[in-house]
């Protein structure tokens, strides 16, 4: 029987958990899959371990492993897959496949060209964009937010799009911030490049309501998961309508 395990990062944050698991509610009802178990690799419950689990007690032998992971950095090339290769060894007759993070795709582009347009109104070239990463030490990582900051200086038509991290690479938050209101003209957007609001969305807004109480105009966009694209990805690779990344194990009789 084939079973669907879908992995998020996980939060502290009880918003976050809520928006997380009302998401994959709806990806859920658009899939005919006879098991679909949620879980998470950090912070939240259940965990990898017990989501896999669950999927074999419901009498799974075949699982595909969706993360919900925009870009493939730490987590999705070490932590998940370490912790997927114990369970395969647990249990040699599952079969298991784990699809892809959703990478730098144009229709994701456009779907936050979309969300900063719903924010802002009109975009002029005179405003500005920050585009904040969650952060990684993969160098893999700030080379494709410089093609996701090009996709949408492209798509919005602005000169002034810059990037910064929340952690783990430069130049942080703060000084993303202060560097793109130096010379602002117009309004500036503030694109938090996060799938679910939780921690560190919070943090995003925070430093930027410290600088509206000065008097900058800046908007933040919603989170990603707000978008229906998102969606349409996780049901895509749910269905296995994409490549694998890995087949981790042939199920074994």
């Amino acid at each position: 029987m084939k079973a669907i395990l879908y992995i998020g990062h996980g939060t502290r944050s009880k918003t976050g958990v809520q928006e997380i698991t009302a998401f994959l509610e709806r990806v859920i009802k658009r899939l005919d899959a006879p098991i679909q178990e949620i879980s998470f690799l950090e912070l939240t419950e259940p965990s990898i371990e017990e989501g896999f689990r669950r999927c074999v007690e419901k009498g799974a032998s075949e699982i595909t492993v969706v993360p919900l992971f925009l870009l493939a950095a730490g987590h999705i090339k070490q932590d998940i897959p370490f912790a997927l290769a114990s369970l395969c060894e647990r249990y040699p007759f599952v079969h298991v496949a784990v699809m892809n993070p959703f990478g730098i795709q144009g229709r994701i582009m456009d779907a936050v060209a979309e969300l900063v347009r719903t924010s802002a109104g009109n975009v002029r070239p005179t405003d500005r964009l920050l585009l904040v990463g969650r952060g990684s030490s993969d160098p893999g990582i700030q080379a494709d937010f410089s093609k996701i900051r090009e996709g949408l200086r492209e798509r919005l038509g602005m000169k002034a799009v810059s990037v910064c991290y929340l952690a783990a690479a430069q130049p942080c938050l703060q000084e993303g911030l202060d560097t793109i209101l130096e010379k602002a003209a117009g309004t500036v957007m503030v694109v938090p490049y996060l799938l679910f609001p939780g921690l560190l969305s919070a943090e995003v807004n925070l430093e930027v309501q410290k600088r509206v109480k000065q008097g900058r105009q800046i908007l933040v966009t919603e989170p990603l998961c707000h978008h229906r694209v998102i969606e349409d990805v996780v049901v895509e690779r749910a269905a296995g309508f994409r490549v694998s990344q890995a087949v981790l194990r042939e199920g074994k009789n």
